[in-house]
C-alpha cells in the first residue's frame, strides 16, 4: 500500500498545450500509489482552460476538488474521420464533492468555467480492460459544430 496527498504544488507537471485552452498542469497521482489498473491524474485548469474536444476508449470517471467546472457532452454527425460535424448534447455543471462518470467513447470537454478563477478535479481513467493501454484522441474544433483535425 501506498499513502500520498494531493495538495501543494510539489510534483506538478506541465500537460500538452495542444490539448488545452489555455494554462493547465496536473499531478500523476496514479504513479505516486503504484496503482496498475487505472492512471489517475489531479488536473488543475486556470483562467478559464479547459481540455479540447476528446475521447477515450475506456471509461473515465471525474471528481470536482476546487472551484467551478463544466462538462459538455458531444455527437459527432458524419462518418469522416477527421473532418465532421458536432452538437453539443449536454453540459453538466461540475462544484466540488460533484462526480461524474464518462462513458468510453464518449465525445466530450471539461475544464473551468471561470475566467478568474481555477477549477481542478481528479481524473481516473479505467483501462479498458487488463494489460491494455488507455488512448484519448484529440480534436481541434469550435465546440459548437465542427472539428477541423486530429491534434
Amino acid at each position: 500500500m501506498k499513502k500520498s496527498n494531493i495538495n501543494g504544488h510539489a510534483d506538478k507537471r506541465k500537460v500538452n498545450p495542444e490539448w488545452f485552452t489555455d494554462k493547465t498542469w496536473m499531478k500523476v497521482l496514479s504513479d505516486k500509489i503504484k496503482s496498475k489498473d487505472q492512471d489517475i491524474y489531479h488536473v488543475h485548469f486556470e483562467n478559464g482552460s479547459r481540455t479540447k474536444l476528446h475521447f477515450h476508449n475506456g471509461n473515465q470517471v471525474l471528481m470536482a476538488v476546487k472551484g467551478k467546472g463544466s462538462l459538455e457532452l458531444f455527437k459527432k454527425f458524419g462518418s469522416k474521420k477527421i473532418e465532421f460535424k458536432i452538437k453539443r448534447i449536454e453540459r453538466i455543471s461540475l462544484s466540488e464533492g460533484d462526480i461524474v462518470h464518462i462513458p468510453a467513447k464518449t465525445f466530450h470537454t471539461h475544464g473551468s468555467i471561470n475566467k478568474n478563477k481555477e477549477f481542478s478535479h481528479i481524473a481516473i481513467n479505467i483501462l479498458p480492460k487488463k494489460n491494455s493501454i488507455y488512448k484519448t484522441t484529440w480534436y481541434e474544433s469550435d465546440f459548437k459544430n465542427k472539428v477541423t483535425k486530429i491534434i
